[in-house]
């Protein structure tokens, strides 16, 4: 079973930057769909990228030319640089992972979550 912490949410003014990071650790898939999902206050989860096992990656078009995803397998971390942050941002992001690649970019449900990371974002 994997298990995914993040870290590096906080508190920034529009405009700022943050980087999240999610380390894996237990069972690591040898195939995988990873990314990051966020939910604001009384609002549902939303994908925000997405990057499967074969390098291909999938942005929510609001976050597009903003936000990045990267990975160092050998540290078994994926990242996600936030740049020009907008209140708009303002979340909890959730680490998530599933084995199967397959449709990673439409994929809702994933097999492991973290336990979430708080970026708020004042304008």
């Amino acid at each position: 079973q994997v298990q995914l912490v993040e870290s590096g949410g906080g508190s920034v003014q529009a405009g700022g930057s943050l980087r999240l990071s999610c380390v894996a650790s237990g069972y690591t898939y040898s195939t995988y769909c990873m990314g990051w999902f966020r939910q604001a206050p009384g609002k549902g989860r939303e994908g925000v990228v997405v990057i499967d096992s074969r390098g291909s990656s999938y942005y929510r078009d609001s976050v597009k030319g903003r936000f990045t995803i990267s990975q160092d397998n050998a540290k078994n971390t994926l990242y996600l640089q936030m740049n020009s942050l907008k209140p708009e941002d303002t979340a909890m992001y959730y680490c998530v992972a599933d084995p199967q690649w397959v449709g990673c970019g439409q994929k809702t449900t994933f097999r492991a979550w973290g336990q979430g990371t708080q970026v708020t974002v004042s304008s």
